[in-house]
């Protein structure tokens, strides 16, 4: 059982460039073990997921709310319901609820690196050094997903006037995967490019 793209890893540039609320592309392991037939409370879980992640596809953010919360009433442990709630609730605004249910899914699995990355970006303006720390957990709980990292990083110290740490974060992300390089604000392209 494959779980949704994330759409940070999906759009591939495009999420740097206009910081989307979502991390690297992956797939979550099934939830139970192939070798033995899953419980029929699994198999509901599993549908409700998927149906939720559905309805988000089909721009139904409160049907796919509610699948979640369905989830989460036979398995409160479920990161990727608890994930995928609060991707919603940020998807419509209310950041608050999104936060929290990241929280959650932090709560269940502290290298869970999506919920990581979707919360660092609820406060890269309002609480940045937060950010940066939970930008730096996930970039420690997924490699690949450095490059991205490293990027906002960068954003968040140019915002407060830390310009060398910004042109240090940003030599990091384009040494990764030169295609951030486009993605640099124009302020550091040219320190960014100099080696």
């Amino acid at each position: 059982m494959k779980h949704r793209p994330l759409l940070a890893g999906f759009f591939g540039a495009a999420v740097v460039a206009t910081g989307a609320i979502s991390w690297a592309v992956a797939s979550r392991s099934d939830m139970f073990p192939e070798s033995k037939a899953p419980a029929p409370a699994y198999q509901e879980a599993d549908s409700l997921l998927r149906k939720g992640i559905q309805q988000d596809k089909s721009h139904d953010p409160a049907g796919a709310a509610h699948s979640y919360a369905r989830v989460l009433e036979l398995q409160p442990w479920n990161k990727y319901a608890w994930y995928d709630l609060g991707y919603v609730a940020q998807e419509v605004g209310n950041t608050d609820d999104a936060r929290r249910a990241y929280e959650r899914a932090l709560t269940i699995d502290p290298a869970f690196s999506p919920a990581l990355y979707n919360e660092a970006l609820l406060l890269k303006k309002s609480k940045p050094d937060q950010a940066v720390a939970l930008l730096e957990r996930a970039m420690a709980a997924d490699p690949k997903s450095a490059a991205t990292a490293h990027y906002h990083i960068g954003l968040i110290w140019s915002r407060k006037d830390r310009d060398r740490q910004a042109v240090t974060e940003f030599r990091r992300a384009v040494a990764i995967d030169p295609s951030q390089l486009s993605q640099v604000p124009r302020a550091y392209k040219e320190s960014v490019s100099e080696r």
